[in-house]
C-alpha cells in the first residue's frame, strides 16, 4: 500500500480547517487612502442578500493609537458574518464601533461612515442608547446580572428602559428563552438567580436578554471562548438558527468555528480588512497571500 508521508500542501491544510468545522451616495468625505483601500471580495453564484450595515472608511483607536485604519465592508442581512484575525488586529474594536460601545472607553475615538437603517450611526442625530437596542451585543464572558433572577435577566433591557408591559412579560420571557434554546432547561426555575446556571446556560441567558428587546443585529464578541466544547456546540447551533430572524456578526479566534457557523468571513490584520468573501471560499481559495498564511498557521 502506498502512503503519502509528505507534508500536506497549503491547499490541503486549508481544506482541513474548513472540513473540521446600502452605500452612502458619495464618498467624497472619505480620506483618499480609504477610497483606495478596497477589500478583496470573492465572486459568488448566488444573489447577495440585502446589506444590513455598510461600513466605509472606519478609523478608530484610543488616544494617539490607531486600531482600525480605514475599514470598509458590508454586512448582509440574515447572515452570519465571522471576523477572524490575530490578537490585536481590531476585530473587537470593529464590532464595538458598529453600535457605538467603543466610545464608552476613555480616550476612544471613531470616525467614518457606518450606515444602518438609513443613517450614519455617528451622526449627531442618532441616539446611541436607541441604536444599541437595535444592534445588541453578547460579550466574551457570560454576564447575567448577579442580583437578578432568570426572569428578571431576560426582561432587564425592557425594564430599565421603561418599555415593559406587565401583561406581556410572561410571553416575552418564554419566547426569548425559546429562541435562545434555554426554555426547556429553565422553565421550572425562572425565579432562581441567573448566576445559578452553568456557563453555557448563562451565555444563552445573555442571548435571550439581547433578543428580548427585539434587535435587528446581534454582535457576538468571542461568545464561546470561556465555554467547554459541549456548551460551545450549543451556542454554535443557536447561532445557525438565529440567522433566520437576525443579522449576526461573530468575532472568533477559532477558525473551525468560523467555518462551521458563518456564511461569510472577514480577515483582519493590523487594523485593516484584508479580505471578505463566502466562508467556504476564504478557507479553500483565499485571494490574498496574507489570508492564506494566517489560515495555514504561518502566523497568528
Amino acid at each position: 500500500m502506498n502512503m503519502n508521508l509528505n507534508t500536506p500542501t497549503e491547499t490541503e491544510q486549508r481544506m482541513d480547517v474548513y472540513a473540521s468545522s446600502g452605500y452612502p451616495e458619495s464618498d467624497d468625505h472619505l480620506d483618499a487612502r480609504d477610497r483606495m483601500r478596497t477589500p478583496l471580495t470573492g465572486d459568488t453564484d448566488e444573489e447577495p442578500r440585502p446589506t444590513e450595515i455598510s461600513v466605509r472608511g472606519l478609523r478608530a483607536g484610543y488616544g494617539t493609537k490607531e486600531v482600525l485604519k480605514g475599514v470598509s465592508m458590508d454586512i448582509h442581512a440574515n447572515e452570519v458574518t465571522a471576523i477572524i484575525g490575530p490578537s490585536g488586529c481590531g476585530k473587537s474594536t470593529f464590532i464595538r464601533c458598529i453600535n457605538r460601545m467603543h466610545e464608552l472607553v476613555p480616550s476612544a475615538y471613531a470616525k467614518g461612515d457606518v450606515q444602518f437603517a438609513g443613517n450614519n450611526v455617528y451622526s449627531s442625530s442618532v441616539d446611541p442608547v436607541l441604536l444599541r437596542r437595535k444592534i445588541g451585543m453578547v460579550f466574551q464572558k457570560p454576564n447575567p446580572f448577579p442580583t437578578m433572577s432568570i426572569r428578571q435577566n431576560v426582561l432587564a433591557g425592557l425594564t430599565l428602559t421603561g418599555r415593559l408591559s406587565g401583561s406581556e412579560a410572561n410571553t416575552i420571557v418564554e419566547s426569548s428563552l425559546k429562541e435562545a434554546a434555554l426554555w426547556d432547561e429553565v422553565k421550572d426555575k425562572l425565579d432562581e438567580p441567573g448566576m445559578s446556571l452553568s456557563g453555557g446556560q448563562q451565555q444563552r441567558l445573555c442571548i435571550a436578554r439581547t433578543i428580548a428587546v427585539k434587535p435587528d443585529v446581534i454582535l457576538m464578541d468571542e461568545p464561546c471562548s470561556a465555554l467547554d466544547p459541549v456548551a460551545t456546540a450549543r451556542i454554535e447551533d443557536l447561532i445557525a438558527k438565529l440567522r433566520a430572524d437576525y443579522t449576526v456578526v461573530i468575532v472568533t479566534h477559532n477558525m473551525q468555528q468560523a467555518a462551521r457557523c458563518s456564511d461569510r468571513t472577514a480577515f483582519f490584520l493590523m487594523g485593516e480588512l484584508v479580505e471578505i468573501t463566502n466562508t467556504d471560499r476564504i478557507f479553500t481559495a483565499p485571494k490574498d497571500t496574507r489570508t492564506e498564511d494566517y489560515i495555514t498557521g504561518k502566523f497568528g
